[in-house]
């Protein structure tokens, strides 16, 4: 499974889903140096602005990385100089109910992908869920992509390294959708 699958079945989820999307595909950041590319930016309006930073990995770039850290690292830049950049800009307001940006980590439901964070998944159960970007709240998910069929009707969804289910634990197991790319993929040669 190739990123620009992930990125197609995110942008038609959000088109689906939400009525006043804005979508930007590798969305450029640059503070003094510290340059970055977000996979996916979207922001959404409900009514307040909501934004949505997403770092993919399918099989390529799990690959390719040097391991977790670098993966992790990426992802942190993205979350840490986005908003930085004078071309994007997130503002607190008073009476938001909920965060105001939702930075992800989003992996392929693959055997490759798989594999990756089953050998690093301290590493990304660790990330903190609660975050600040720029005085405004946030939230961090690390997870594997589900529901890729669904996408275009609005119903992607995703389940959690770094929530409440330790990955591989029993209560993580009985949430992998049966049937799904990610039961697949974690359990398809038993």
């Amino acid at each position: 499974m190739r990123e620009d699958e992930l990125a197609t079945r995110v942008v038609e989820h959000f088109r689906a889903a939400f009525d006043d999307v804005d979508i930007h595909l590798e969305e450029p950041y640059d503070h003094y140096g510290n340059r970055g590319v977000a996979d996916v930016y979207v922001r959404v309006r409900t009514p307040e602005p909501v934004d949505y930073l997403i770092e993919l990995k399918a099989d390529a770039a799990v690959r390719h990385a040097t391991g977790a850290n670098e993966i992790l690292r990426q992802y942190r830049r993205m979350e840490r100089y986005f908003y930085k950049d004078d071309e994007h800009a997130i503002r607190t307001k008073l009476g938001r109910e909920g965060p105001g940006v939702h930075a992800l980590l989003l992996f392929a439901p693959t055997k490759r992908c798989v594999e990756h964070v089953r050998e690093h998944a301290a590493l990304y159960e660790s990330v903190d869920p609660e975050a600040t970007v720029e005085g405004v709240e946030a939230a961090r998910k690390v997870a594997f992509l589900t529901n890729l069929d669904r996408a275009p009707e609005g119903e992607l969804g995703f389940l959690s390294l770094n929530g409440p289910l330790a990955f591989d634990s029993v209560a993580f197991r009985e949430a992998v959708p049966s049937g799904s790319r990610l039961a697949d993929a974690l359990w398809g040669d038993d």
